[in-house]
């Protein structure tokens, strides 16, 4: 029986040193798995309290950049137009979050990273 290893880029290392002088570091950077595994990427920043939004984005070679879910501290994650039941992702506090994939196939070998966005209010002048 032949085993199919699915390689799963979370983070080119050249992104890792930009990403973590910004404040945002994810691990692992690369792995490994079966088909069939699961895998799980973590991230966190340490930017404050009032960076909640985090969003995970998926690019296959040669293929545009994808969201895979929108997620915040107080909401269930939004997965788009993604099979929701492929994925995971979890936002307890702040600081950090994960997001796993089930079920690793070929078609999910590709680059995945995670951004984070402060929570702003806009206010409507009336003029």
């Amino acid at each position: 029986m032949i085993s199919v290893t699915i390689i799963l880029t979370f983070l080119l290392p050249w992104i890792s040193v930009l990403a973590e002088e910004n404040g945002v570091s994810q691990i692992p950077s690369v792995s490994w798995h079966l088909k069939g595994d699961s895998a799980e990427m973590k991230c966190s920043h340490n930017k404050g309290g009032t960076y909640y939004h985090m969003y995970w984005f998926r690019q296959r070679q040669g293929q545009s950049m994808e969201l895979i879910v929108y997620i915040t501290t107080s909401n269930q994650p939004d997965f788009g137009s993604v099979d929701k039941n492929k994925f995971s992702a979890i936002k307890e506090i702040a600081a950090n979050g994960s997001l796993t994939v089930k079920d690793l196939d070929t078609e999910d070998s590709a680059v995945y990273f995670c951004a984070v966005s402060e929570h702003s209010v806009t206010e409507l002048l009336h003029c």
